[in-house]
C-alpha cells in the first residue's frame, strides 16, 4: 500500500522530503482549502494510507478539522506548539513524529556527527 503525507505548504514538504524516502507522497494543501481543492487531494490520495501533518497553530489546526472530515482514516502526526510549523521544526523531532506514526522504514536517517 502506498503511503501519502498531505502538508500545508511547499516549505513543510521541502522539510520532510529530505528524511524521507522518495516512495512517499508528499502533498501540499498550499494553506487553502475549497471544495476543488478537496476533491483535488482526493484523487491524488487515491487508496493511499493517509498522514496528516500540520502546523500547531490556529490555521493548522482548521485545516487539519477539514481535513480529518474528507479523510476520516487519517494518522495524525503533530508538531510540538512554539516550533514555526513543519518546516521550523528541529529533523530530530519531526523524525521521532514520524517513528511513532510507525514510518521509520520509510526515514532516511542522517549520519552520526563524529565525535
Amino acid at each position: 500500500m502506498s503511503i501519502t503525507i498531505i502538508v500545508e505548504g511547499k516549505n513543510d514538504r521541502s522539510r520532510l522530503r529530505r528524511l524521507l524516502k522518495p516512495e512517499i507522497d508528499i502533498l501540499c494543501t498550499n494553506g487553502t482549502l475549497n471544495t476543488l481543492k478537496l476533491e483535488t487531494l482526493r484523487k491524488q490520495v487515491g487508496d493511499s494510507e493517509v498522514y496528516l501533518y500540520m502546523d500547531n497553530d490556529s490555521s493548522g489546526k482548521k485545516i487539519r478539522g477539514v481535513l480529518r472530515d474528507a479523510f476520516p482514516d487519517a494518522e495524525h502526526i503533530y508538531t510540538r506548539r512554539g516550533y514555526a510549523g513543519v518546516e521550523g521544526t528541529p529533523d530530530e523531532y519531526n523524525i521521532a513524529q514520524l517513528e511513532k506514526a510507525g514510518l521509520e522504514e520509510f526515514i532516511i536517517y542522517p549520519d552520526p556527527l563524529p565525535y
